[in-house]
């Protein structure tokens, strides 16, 4: 079993940075990506920006400029950077980590962290 667990959110005036970090633990596990989810009240949960094991990354257009995602696969860690932080950036952020486990690939949620863009 794998273990996820962000950090890093809180509450940051507008123009601010972030940076979130997740970490995976457990035994036997070796990931083979990571992603970011964010979830607004009321609003369905979007992908921020995803990232493989072997360094390639994934941004949907609304998220490129702003957003930069990393990944240190020595620590099982994973970094979503957030600069020029808006009101409309509050939201619940949420790591996804797949692992392989016995050579199956699933999928770990992590309970997330909140951000709160605010003056």
């Amino acid at each position: 079993q794998v273990q996820v667990v962000e950090s890093g959110g809180g509450l940051v005036q507008p123009g601010g940075s972030l940076r979130l970090s997740c970490v995976a633990s457990g035994s036997d596990f070796r990931l083979t990506g990571m992603a970011w989810y964010r979830q607004a009240p009321g609003k369905q949960r979007e992908l921020v920006a995803a990232i493989a094991s072997g360094g390639g990354t994934h941004y949907p257009d609304s998220m490129r400029d702003r957003f930069s995602i990393s990944l240190d696969n020595a620590k099982n860690t994973g970094y979503l950077q957030v600069s020029r932080l808006k009101p409309e950036d509050t939201a619940t952020y949420y790591c996804n980590a797949a692992a392989r486990v016995r050579r199956v690939v699933s999928e770990y949620w992590g309970q997330g962290t909140q951000v709160t863009v605010s003056s």
